[in-house]
């Protein structure tokens, strides 16, 4: 398994997997990311600067992926947690683990301080990967996505997340 930035050959199948995971969690509908016009284009979508998206490529193919973008908000250098996918056979191998924390040190790397998400409740496993690595649940959402149809919306002290890296190593992030 590699994790590496999301190339042009990759737009088709990472759409496609976007859909795919929306469809099996009742996401395929208005007010979720299933509508984003940039999902067959997700390369040129995070090819600006304070962008990144990452795929996970397993024995030559694409199996899932996440992005990190800024977020307006009332918080001065938040960025989002943005699209992050993962195939079901990708899923409990510790590879949306390591996707994440490569996301987030490359929030790093661009200097931001929080980072938000939005998310469904019953995407369980998700919620509690994001729940181990130190996101907060909120009460409300933060800015406008336009992704409105989530119901639960998270929060992570960027600095908390990188002194805790730091202190335990990427290896032991977020066990409890």
């Amino acid at each position: 398994m590699i994790i590496r930035r999301i190339h042009s050959r990759d737009n088709r199948i990472m759409g496609e997997i976007i859909r795919a995971v929306l469809t099996e969690f009742g996401a395929n509908r208005e007010g979720f990311a299933w509508q984003d016009p940039e999902l067959d284009l997700m390369s040129d979508a995070y090819s600006m600067q304070g962008q990144v998206y990452l795929v996970i490529e397993s024995e030559g193919r694409i199996v899932g992926g996440g992005g990190v973008s800024s977020f307006l908000c009332n918080l001065e250098s938040c960025c989002e947690l943005q699209k992050m996918y993962l195939l079901p056979e990708a899923r409990g191998r510790g590879w949306g683990d390591a996707l994440i924390d490569q996301l987030l040190l490359e929030a790093n790397e661009m200097a931001y301080q929080f980072c938000y998400l939005e998310t469904l409740k019953n995407m369980s496993k998700a919620v509690t990967l994001y729940q181990k690595k130190g996101f907060d649940l909120l009460e409300s959402p933060l800015g406008d996505s336009g992704h409105n149809a989530c119901d639960e919306w998270y929060l992570l002290d960027l600095d908390v997340f990188y002194a805790k890296l730091f202190i335990l190593g990427n290896k032991n992030m977020g066990e409890k």
